[in-house]
């Protein structure tokens, strides 16, 4: 798996905050002002139907907000991500907000029904919540937790309706294969921000965390080698990064949901090398660069760009 297949999804309709979709879009004029040539080498990318023209009105679905629109996006991501895979091609995924792990998992998944994944969750959230633990009703915060096929009912906060249940149950079995992932199988880096039923969730079943201060303290090559080996019984590894897990104070406040004392942009970039030199690691994905919101004029996607086109050196030379 050497060469690369881009798939740009700009959908942001699994977010609370509107601006991700313009992520893309700040990506290129990064590339354009940088002068990486990133969307040169991969001009023939696929672009997934958005469905942003649903936030014009209210979703019916308040505790999972949007979910019939998201399925139907997730659903393309599976394809794209599916097809990559048959072709022997490495997928990169730029997306607008996080929900897109749901669809980039299950296709994962669907071209590698038997396989054992592993998901690197680089991300100030755990993105463990379900209509009936959310604080808000965002998807984006329900991705791992579909991929799993949990409720998490021992922690419901409320109850939901049969509607949102049938929606619920919908986008957790896209592909037809569930649950996709496995606990044993999560490594959560830069997680700083998360509610009771989440951390519920993690202590429960012992899903693996390394926080900021592990990174700086011992290192992220260390870290990176360690994780790796914590996740050697899997066949294939996906490294989901959002730009979130990066320290906004430091970097930029251009993403929807920004948390102090994050990773530097070395430390992230770090990370992410070290994943991909293994060849187990077979889909990287980018998500909730939000322009709109950056306080340092494009910085973020700035710093997203120079780790993105560094990624996908190491991929390229990986043959």
């Amino acid at each position: 798996m050497g060469k690369i297949k881009l798939i740009e999804n700009n959908s942001e309709i699994g977010a609370g905050t509107r601006g991700s979709s313009l992520g893309l879009a700040a990506l290129k004029v990064a590339d354009f002002n940088l002068g990486t040539g990133f969307f040169k080498k991969n001009k023939d990318a696929f672009v997934v139907k958005n469905e942003n023209v649903s936030l014009q009105k209210p979703s019916p679905f308040l505790k999972a907000k949007y979910i019939d629109q998201i399925f139907h996006v997730c659903e393309d991501i599976s394809t794209q991500v599916n097809n990559a895979f048959q072709k022997n091609s490495f997928p990169i995924l730029i997306s607008g907000d996080h929900s897109s792990a749901i669809g980039t998992i299950s296709g994962i998944k669907a071209a590698n029904p038997s396989a054992r994944i592993g998901v690197i969750w680089i991300d100030a959230h755990a993105d463990l919540h379900t209509p009936f633990t959310t604080p808000s009703g965002n998807v984006h915060g329900m991705s791992l937790m579909a991929a799993l096929n949990f409720d998490n009912l021992e922690r419901r906060i409320h109850e939901i309706d049969h509607a949102t249940q049938q929606q619920w149950d919908k986008i957790k079995k896209i592909g037809n294969i569930y649950p996709k992932i496995t606990t044993d199988d999560i490594v959560f880096i830069g997680l700083r921000s998360s509610e009771d039923p989440e951390d519920y969730f993690i202590i429960e079943n012992n899903i693996k965390r390394i926080g900021v201060e592990e990174v700086r303290r011992r290192g992220y090559e260390k870290i990176s080698f360690e994780v790796l080996e914590y996740l050697d019984a899997c066949d294939l590894i996906y490294v989901s990064f959002d730009v979130d897990s990066l320290d906004c104070d430091l970097i930029s406040y251009g993403t929807g949901t920004p948390v102090p004392n994050g990773l530097t942009e070395q430390e992230a970039g770090g990370l992410i090398n070290g994943f991909l030199i293994s060849k187990k690691t077979a889909c990287f994905e980018v998500v909730e660069i939000n322009p709109c919101l950056d306080n340092k004029q494009n910085k973020m996607a700035e710093t997203a760009l120079r780790i993105l086109d560094r990624a996908s050196s190491i991929i390229e030379k990986r043959g």
